[in-house]
């Protein structure tokens, strides 16, 4: 029983060893020497999808990105050419099979990049295996999908053709064609936003003598004769032309028959195979090397998990449409400028300072609009498919345009409405002035009117003014009206005021005697003859406004709001010296009338 049970646990820690021996060799560089999926098809062999375990082993990568990939029919010897290219034998490199049906599925790339320095920078180049084009149980849609795969991810795409050109491999350059026009101007002389594949057409087992593999692909490259207006050669003269404005994108070479016996070519060493083919295969590598450059994507280059992302955004377009189009690989590619191109435009439309007037948030608009569509013709890509994305930038700024103009509109209500709170209630606070003021109401109602009108700013201005007109101009007829009559009531208490100082303060008679008559006046001849409305626009009540103006209010002293302090302070000078004043002498009469000496006389009192 102890020895099953040590037996046991012996197992159990050499499986448990042995699993993280494999975990820990999956890690190494050593585990990545071999070739990976990145993309795999489906089961009904119509969309592509991607393979994680490739991917993991791009993402890997820190350095810029080049990638060069072997595209062509199937049984063409692709895989094997890669194998040569990278000096790996194919029980190490990409499998070759020497079976009729094809051996790479999708898209393989070497796990292993290749590190080479260009322009004083390392770059890692991914040498990528597709799938061939014409095999059975395939769709056309299917070939068309790896092939404008792989012309937007490689930086140098060798097209490998058997013996010579077919007029098939001509017209199944169409889609890399219009991706080469749609980029070709801003790489020309530009800063480079996006480059196309370098084209290589590579022509093997080439046993023709007499032409040049370049003269022949130029040839075949020549407009064909459609003296009838044919439809389909015009379309195949136009792929012609573009080609040959490529013709400094694009170069062609040919390899030799390595060995007659094809089918063991990968158990045969350099010294075995046709010398003449060593020699030119020598020769395509110094080719290839010499085109190699940097994926550029947007203006930078992509390390590996940056160009795993731009895969994946390429494979979703391609897998939407039945047929690749041009154009929606156009606005995959501008999506990114597009929102920069929003960013910029949204970050100078915040510099308005919300609220503003309408014509300073249009100014703003023009401003970030321009801005904006500046840095999209910067950066944008495609000459003849961009027409769609510059159509969508505009929807997405007359959007944004809303969006600014609606918290426009609401910032300056919620501001405006506030300074009109403010005024009514200030006009409200002047309508209960204890001293009413005419200067002092149309000193605050100036104050609150050029207040208002220098803080309340927006599309709300216009019908907030139309309201604080009426408001302002209804507050002033009431206050006209009160004015009046508060006027005449505190006229009336000052002059009974007036009675009780002149006859028990200062004991003047002729004091008491005005007030008396004022008193009299105010009550009976105003009351008789004067309206409230006449009264404000008679000279003599005029006369007596100015003089209660000045009193009451003037830039230096406001009576309203030291009313009381100096009543009380008045009070208490009074009672002092009536009271104080007096054991003093200090207190005399002023008239005969009220004098002391009536009380202290000696004539006897009559009745």
């Amino acid at each position: 029983m102890g020895l099953l049970r040590g037996f046991a646990t012996a197992v159990w820690a050499a499986a448990w060893l042995l699993a993280a021996a494999a975990a820990a060799g999956a890690d190494i560089p050593g585990g990545l020497e071999r070739a990976f999926p990145i993309v795999e098809p489906d089961y009904g062999h119509t969309k592509l999808c991607l393979a994680k375990e490739g991917l993991e082993a791009i993402q890997r990568i820190k350095t810029p990105i080049a990638a060069v990939s072997v595209i062509g029919p199937y049984r063409s010897g692709k895989s094997f050419l890669l194998n040569q290219l990278m000096s790996l034998s194919c029980d190490r490199g990409f499998g070759v099979g020497h079976m009729r049906d094809t051996k790479t599925k999708g898209i393989w790339v070497w796990g292993s990049p290749i590190e080479v320095d260009i322009d004083g920078s390392k770059v890692s180049v991914l040498y990528l295996d597709t799938e061939g084009f014409e095999s059975v149980g395939k769709s056309n849609v299917y070939d068309d999908r790896i092939f404008a795969l792989a012309t937007v991810l490689s930086s140098v795409m060798i097209y490998n053709l058997p013996e010579t050109i077919r007029e098939a491999d001509i017209s199944r350059l169409s889609f890399a064609v219009e991706i080469a026009e749609e980029f070709y101007g801003r790489v020309k002389g530009q800063d480079v936003a996006f480059e196309p594949a370098k084209l290589l057409w590579l022509i093997q087992r080439d046993f023709l003598e007499g032409k040049s593999v370049k003269q022949m692909v130029d040839e075949a490259l020549q407009r064909v004769p459609n003296n009838n207006g044919d439809k389909n050669i015009d379309e195949i003269n136009q792929i012609r032309d573009s080609l040959a404005v490529m013709g400094g994108n694009s170069t062609a070479f040919s390899l030799p028959q390595p060995h007659l016996q094809r089918t063991k070519l990968c158990d045969m060493e350099d010294q075995e195979l046709d010398p003449s083919y060593v020699k030119r295969r020598d020769q395509l590598k110094q080719i290839v090397a010499s085109m190699i450059k940097p994926k550029f994507v947007q203006g930078r280059t992509l390390n590996g998990t940056e160009f795993v992302s731009f895969l994946g955004q390429i494979l979703e377009a391609l897998n939407k449409g039945e047929i690749p189009s041009t154009g929606s690989l156009v606005e995959i590619f501008n999506k990114a400028i597009l929102e920069r191109c929003l960013k910029v435009y949204s970050e100078i439309m915040g510099r308005a300072g919300l609220p503003v007037s309408v014509d300073k948030l249009q100014e703003f608009h023009k401003l970030a609009k321009d801005e904006a569509k500046g840095l999209f013709d910067k950066q944008h890509f495609g000459k003849h498919h961009a027409a769609q994305s510059i159509i969508k930038l505009d929807e997405e700024i007359k959007k944004v345009y809303r969006n600014f103009g609606q918290a426009n509109e609401y910032q300056s209500s919620k501001l405006c409405e506030a300074r009109f709170s403010q005024c009514e209630d200030k006009m409200e606070h002047l309508q209960v002035l204890k001293l009413p003021s005419m200067a002092k109401f149309d000193a605050g109602f100036l104050l609150c009117n050029q207040s208002f009108e220098t803080d309340c700013v927006g599309p709300a201005k216009e019908s907030y003014q139309r309201r604080m007109s009426k408001m302002l101009a209804r507050s002033r007829a009431l206050f006209i009206k009160e004015y009046n009559n508060k006027l005449f009531n505190w006229l009336v208490i000052f002059s009974l005021v007036m009675v009780v100082i002149g006859r028990f303060v200062l004991k003047f008679f002729l004091l008491e005697i005005a007030a008396w008559v004022m008193f009299a006046f105010l009550e009976t001849y105003t009351r008789l003859f004067w309206s409230s409305e006449s009264l404000y626009y008679n000279p003599v009540w005029n006369v007596i406004v100015s003089s209660w103006e000045t009193i009451v209010y003037s830039p230096l002293l406001d009576l309203d709001r030291w009313a009381t302090p100096l009543l009380s302070m008045l009070l208490f000078l009074t009672i002092y010296w009536r009271c104080l004043g007096g054991r003093k002498g200090i207190a005399q009469s002023l008239l005969p009338l009220y004098n002391g000496s009536y009380r202290n006389s000696n004539r006897p009192r009559t009745d």
